[in-house]
């Protein structure tokens, strides 16, 4: 039996999914900040005091994960994606499924490869 050449170093897939889904999580909670500063800046206040600079980090922050989403995903990933992580409601995997007319098996196979997508985008793994 031949050994398969590998290029890459095995990755820890729970530690990949664990650090993505984090990050689309908090992706949507630095999308509002952004707008928020938008706002404030476009009126000439500043409506809440602020404890961090990371404005300009979160601005990168967003715009690399909007350039990960939009690029690196086919249609059918994004959709999940959005559906699953990208909304204020929790959703469970088997109502995305149902709702996309997808098997259980092939819904999963899609998740976990727009992960990997996005985490490879992001330079994660």
């Amino acid at each position: 039996m031949s050994k398969q050449l590998s290029f890459l170093a095995d990755v820890d897939e729970k530690a990949v999914r664990k650090i993505v889904i984090k990050e689309l999580k908090n992706y949507r909670a630095l999308k509002v900040q952004l707008e928020n500063k938008k706002e404030c800046s476009s009126a000439g206040i500043n409506t809440f005091p602020s404890l961090r600079d990371s404005l300009n980090l979160n601005e990168l922050k967003v715009k690399q994960m909007e350039r990960a989403l939009q690029n690196s995903l086919d249609e059918e990933e994004r959709l999940i994606i959005e559906k699953k992580y990208l909304t204020a409601a929790r959703v469970k995997d088997i109502h995305i499924y149902i709702e996309l007319g997808m098997k259980k098996d092939t819904y999963y196979e899609i998740k976990q490869r727009a992960i990997n997508r996005i985490a490879t985008a992001l330079g994660i793994i």
